[in-house]
């Protein structure tokens, strides 16, 4: 008998794997449910090594399990912990290796006041410690802004207590407005990517984000920490203007500056033109009236030392200077006459000599230079000679050839040729 025979007929091939069940439960479990909110207090809660979130979220009369994976959990802008009543957007799945069903869970967020206010002081003091409050990084508002970027919700009060009071104070200014959503799912990573679009964009000398006023949940986009981050991350000065004077938000820490309303932040951001024209018109005044004073004092001054004798003493003595320097010029050009014509004279006695000891002139008073020949040496030693040694001749004018047929030397005679004759 088969196993799995029974009365009603069944067979093997009609029953089903653990695994095949549990897969058709997960199909029709997951495509029969969409994404929804659940509010519920969190129990149980572990954050694993891993970076995964493990909790339940239940109320009084029910439990469900939920899951939060490390790259959604790290955008929270607060630390879940048991006892919190909390928001959850997620999608019900099935655990398919336990059977079980769970939410898992892609945004979360406080559900109360409460949950709100301690989320919020959290956030304040990590963001306090990470230095994002620190003066030191506060940027100067430019004291002329030419071009404003706002950020703000279109349609809301704010965008037009912006724009009137900034018209109103400083007409030549340009707005720009970058439209976004305020408060509600989205609105946080709206204005972090606005602030990031203006700095790209980079033609902008200040920003001013913030809304009008509301209650702590509707004011809770400006208290995230993708804006807190992307203000202080901005090249370009902020002014935080969110709600009213009472309302504080972490935007307000981070930014430049902080106004106690948009109107506020609008009177901060420019100067009134209508002061800085009377301010403009009271200096140029009093400049002229000093400039004005000033010349009729000098002027005064200046025909007092016109009619002094020292005035004129100064022309005086330049006449005499002049004149000093005339005489010494003539002085000085009489002494270098003096010394050029003395150096002159001197160069011509030394000239002279010079000509009367030259060769030349010996030779033109009728001496004349004996060389031995071919060597050409000068002969100035009879004794030097030898008979029948060939001698040339230097004349004041041409030469002559000769030989030696006789030498006399300290009245010793050397006889020369037969026939004594000189040739020349």
């Amino acid at each position: 008998m088969n196993l799995f025979d029974n009365d009603t007929g069944s067979s093997a091939s009609q029953y089903k794997s653990v695994s095949e069940l549990t897969r058709e439960i997960k199909y029709l479990l997951e495509n029969a449910l969409p994404p929804m909110w659940i509010v519920g207090e969190i129990s149980n809660f572990k954050h694993h090594s891993s970076g995964h979130m493990y909790f339940s979220l239940k109320d009084e009369n029910a439990t469900i399990p939920g899951v939060m994976w490390r790259t959604r959990n790290a955008r929270l802008f607060f630390t879940p912990r048991d006892g919190m009543k909390v928001l959850a957007y997620g999608q019900i799945n099935v655990y398919e290796k336990r059977g079980t069903y769970q939410l898992n869970v892609q945004q979360m967020q406080p559900a109360g006041v409460g949950e709100l206010q301690l989320a919020f002081e959290e956030l304040k003091t990590r963001l306090r410690e990470e230095g994002l409050f620190d003066p030191e990084f506060k940027k100067p508002l430019p004291a002329f802004p030419r071009r404003i970027g706002i950020i703000t919700s279109p349609t809301g009060a704010a965008v037009q207590d912006l724009t009137e009071v900034l018209r109103r104070r400083f007409p030549p200014i340009e707005i720009i407005l970058k439209p976004v959503n305020v408060q509600g799912q989205g609105a946080a990573a709206e204005i972090a990517t606005a602030i990031d679009d203006f700095n790209a964009y980079g033609k902008v000398d200040l920003l001013i984000a913030g809304r009008g006023g509301g209650s702590l949940e509707d004011l809770w986009a400006f208290n995230e920490e993708v804006v807190a981050r992307a203000i202080f991350r901005s090249k370009i000065p902020i002014i935080s203007a969110v709600g009213h004077e009472i309302d504080f938000c972490m935007s307000d820490f981070v930014a430049d500056l902080r106004a106690p309303t948009p109107s506020a932040a609008a009177e901060l951001a420019v100067p009134d033109a209508a002061e800085l024209k009377a301010r403009l018109d009271s200096l140029n005044y009093r400049l002229k009236q000093r400039l004005l004073e000033r010349v009729a004092l000098n002027q005064e001054r200046l025909n007092r030392l016109t009619h002094s004798y020292g005035f004129r003493r100064p022309a005086d003595l330049l006449h005499q200077y002049e004149q000093q320097l005339d005489e010494t010029t003539r002085m000085l050009f009489r002494a270098m006459n003096y010394y050029t014509n003395f150096k002159q004279d001197h160069v011509l006695a030394h000239t002279q000599r010079l000509q009367a000891l030259s060769p030349q002139a010996i030779l033109k008073r009728g001496y004349s230079i004996v060389y031995k020949t071919p060597a050409h040496q000068i002969v100035d030693h009879a004794a030097d000679l030898v008979p029948d040694e060939n001698i040339e001749i230097q004349f004041y004018q041409g030469k002559a050839w000769s030989k030696i047929t006789k030498i006399e030397s300290n009245n010793t005679n050397i006889a020369g040729d037969k026939n004594g004759e000189e040739k020349l």
